[in-house]
């Protein structure tokens, strides 16, 4: 798998988009009843932000996954903790599979996010909120370094509820590489004769 980013156009995009957001297992994205237009007005908006950016990611050309950049301080997350300098806010998600799952695509969808967030040499930590139950994520998080900071009352994204209890976690660049970093294995001949 080798990865491609590039940034939403909200106009062509917007059927592809629909495609993924307004399924079930997207629910948590908070658009499940949204039409085209909607999505075409949501990431318009996230466009002329100035302070939220949305890419499309490609593998081998083909749109795989979502995935949006944004500055925490111009975020609801303000008013929750303290911001620090270098923080960026991440949001994912990936696409439902075309055909059969393979096996650990969606760690590598979230390693290649994380490298691409810090090739930016002013970002020192990445920062999520996802929805408190949503425990999928939350697995995927603690793989590639997130540590949880505690749950958090945000505005709502799903337009049936009122509020969102976001999971607040965050990771380092030091935290990140280390999940990237293999342990070496003990030559045999070290271990030989020891007994556990």
């Amino acid at each position: 798998m080798r990865f491609t980013f590039r940034p939403v156009d909200p106009v062509a995009d917007a059927p592809v988009l629909h495609s993924w957001v307004s399924r079930e297992y997207a629910r948590f994205w908070g658009m499940a009843g949204c039409t085209e237009q909607d999505v075409v007005e949501e990431y318009s908006g996230i466009a002329a932000s100035g302070h939220h950016q949305a890419f499309l990611g490609l593998d081998g050309g083909v749109p795989a996954f979502l995935m949006e950049r944004y500055l925490p301080e111009a975020s609801p997350l303000a008013d929750v903790y303290e911001v620090q300098p270098g923080d960026v806010g991440m949001h994912l998600l990936v696409s439902p599979p075309s055909g059969t799952p393979q096996s650990g695509f969606t760690t590598s969808v979230m390693q290649a996010v994380m490298t691409e967030l810090f090739d930016d040499p002013a970002t020192r930590r990445v920062v999520v909120e996802p929805d408190a139950r949503n425990h999928k994520i939350h697995l995927l998080n603690q793989k590639v370094g997130f540590r949880p900071h505690g749950v958090v009352t945000l505005p709502a994204v799903d337009p049936a509820e009122d509020h969102k209890q976001g999971l607040l976690s965050f990771c380092t660049r030091e935290d990140f590489l280390a999940t990237l970093t293999p342990i070496p294995a003990v030559p045999a001949a070290a271990t030989k004769g020891e007994t556990q």
